[in-house]
């Protein structure tokens, strides 16, 4: 199958190589880029755990002192994969969704043990820091990352993309899905996208885009893409 990734290149790469070795012909078509964003420097030492939904909060830390040892939750094992590379050694991966990574720090974590650190994106899709202090937990959120809309399709990418229309499109935000409708109306793709299967992270990202009439449409977890793909026909 052709697949297409609107992730930013870092968080596809490992999905890439994955799905190629599957013998999938995976696209990165980025539809938004990261940049960091400056914030005072964290000490780790003042937490009893630390949330990462995304390993550009990893890629972005500006940590004054570090703690190895503290409880280190991740969204998923290519997340994970990150936080160990940094330093990380007591880590915890749920199934690659965001309320599986609530319950996990709720399974784990007493609400009493201590503070929680959540670095996060200016922009999330579901408030992880409000549901745990709904259920008891003392939670700092410190975004130090954000995405900006990409307004330019690579001209390869763009040929080979109405040359062979993608199977699958996997969208992972809403941010994302903003703005691949600005490119599919900018390069009249619209007869393009409309022989694929959409893949959403959530109902709300998937609501932005119903107006087009995909093959058909899936709610999927980050971390099980080969999974969903099985339920195409």
């Amino acid at each position: 199958m052709h697949i297409v990734i609107t992730r930013p290149k870092e968080d596809s790469l490992y999905l890439i190589e994955k799905l190629t070795k599957l013998g999938h012909v995976a696209t990165h078509l980025p539809v938004i880029k990261i940049e960091k964003l400056e914030t005072e420097k964290i000490n780790l030492t003042n937490y009893e755990a630390v949330v990462f939904t995304s390993s550009n909060a990893i890629r972005f830390m500006n940590i004054e002192k570090f703690n190895y040892k503290i409880k280190c939750f991740c969204v998923g094992s290519a997340t994970e994969f990150k936080a160990k590379q940094a330093g990380f050694v007591n880590t915890y991966s749920s199934e690659g969704s965001v309320d599986s990574l609530i319950e996990l720090i709720i399974r784990t974590m007493e609400q009493k043990s201590g503070k929680i650190l959540y670095l996060s994106s200016e922009f999330i899709s579901k408030d992880l820091d409000k549901d745990l202090a709904n259920a008891g937990y003392s939670v700092d959120r410190i975004s130090n990352y954000t995405s900006l809309p990409i307004e330019e399709i690579n001209e390869n990418t763009l040929n080979f993309f109405k040359k062979k229309p993608p199977d699958v499109i996997f969208i992972y935000s809403s941010k994302s899905a903003k703005n691949l409708i600005k490119l599919i109306n900018k390069y009249s793709l619209l007869n393009v996208v409309t022989r694929s299967h959409l893949m959403c992270i959530s109902e709300k990202v998937l609501l932005l885009l119903k107006d087009i009439k995909w093959k058909k449409v899936f709610i999927f977890s980050p971390g099980e893409e080969e999974f969903w793909l099985e339920k195409i026909n």
